[in-house]
C-alpha cells in the first residue's frame, strides 16, 4: 500500500498520482488534504510517515508547494528517508542509493505529468544495497544519537 498526503500547494499532484495508482491497480490510502484551502503540511507528513514506519504502507508520496517543507516534517520521524525530487534521475537515484521511503514533490515546481512519471520511477526502482546499505545504517545510527 502507498500512503499519500499533501497540503493545498500539492493537492493537484497528489490527485494525479492517485489517479495513476487507481489505473494501475496499486493500493493506496489518501491521508488528505482534499482541497485548495490553505492547510498546514506537517500533519499530513506525520500521518504518511507513521504509516510507512509502522509497516501499514510500503512507501509514501507527499506533495506541498515545493516538496521541501513536507519533506523536512516527514524526516523528523525516525526511520523516514524522504527525498524531494524534481526529475527522473533524482527519483531513481534516491531509491537505488538512499533507499528513500517517501517521495516528495512540489506543486509549484513540477507539473502533474512529471509527478506521475517520478512516482512510477520511485515505486518501481529497487534499492541497490551493497555499500549503500552501510550508509543507510549510518543514517539510522545518527537517528539513535550515536556518533559516527
Amino acid at each position: 500500500m502507498i500512503a499519500l498526503g499533501a497540503d493545498h500547494g500539492g493537492v493537484y499532484l497528489k490527485d494525479a498520482v492517485k489517479k495513476y495508482l487507481e489505473e494501475n491497480g496499486i493500493a493506496y490510502k489518501d491521508y488528505g488534504t482534499e482541497g485548495t484551502e490553505s492547510v498546514d503540511y506537517a500533519p499530513f507528513a506525520y500521518k504518511v510517515a507513521k504509516a510507512v514506519t509502522s509497516g501499514e504502507a510500503e512507501k509514501g508520496i507527499l506533495c506541498c508547494g515545493t516538496g521541501i517543507g513536507i519533506s523536512i516534517a516527514a524526516n523528523k520521524v525516525p526511520g523516514i528517508r524522504a527525498a524531494v525530487c524534481t526529475n527522473a534521475f533524482c527519483a531513481e537515484m534516491t531509491r537505488r542509493h538512499n533507499d528513500a521511503n517517501i517521495l516528495c514533490m512540489g506543486g509549484r515546481v513540477i507539473d502533474e505529468k512529471t509527478a506521475v512519471e517520478l512516482s512510477k520511477i520511485f515505486l518501481e526502482t529497487p534499492f541497490d544495497g551493497g555499500r549503500h546499505a552501510r550508509r543507510i545504517g549510518q543514517i539510522a545510527a545518527i537517528e539513535r544519537g550515536e556518533e559516527l
